[in-house]
């Protein structure tokens, strides 16, 4: 379908309300999607750095004592 003119385009023939909405809800849905993977990668990796940084300081303690 072509369109004749930008406004014609935006207005999809009508049905301009209900193409634009599935647009941005779906566009928001993938942000919302990207944003929280992102955090959660980030809090995993955190979760595990103060884990290896844990198992040091055990083995460091284990070393004296020993």
């Amino acid at each position: 379908m072509q369109f004749s003119s930008i406004s014609e385009f935006f207005n999809m023939g009508g049905y301009a309300f209900y193409v634009w909405l599935a647009y941005g809800i779906t566009f928001f849905s993938l942000a919302t999607l990207i944003t929280l993977s992102v955090r959660q990668k980030r809090k995993v990796l955190s979760e595990i750095a103060k884990k290896i940084q844990r198992e040091e300081r055990l083995k460091k303690t284990r070393s004296i004592k020993s």
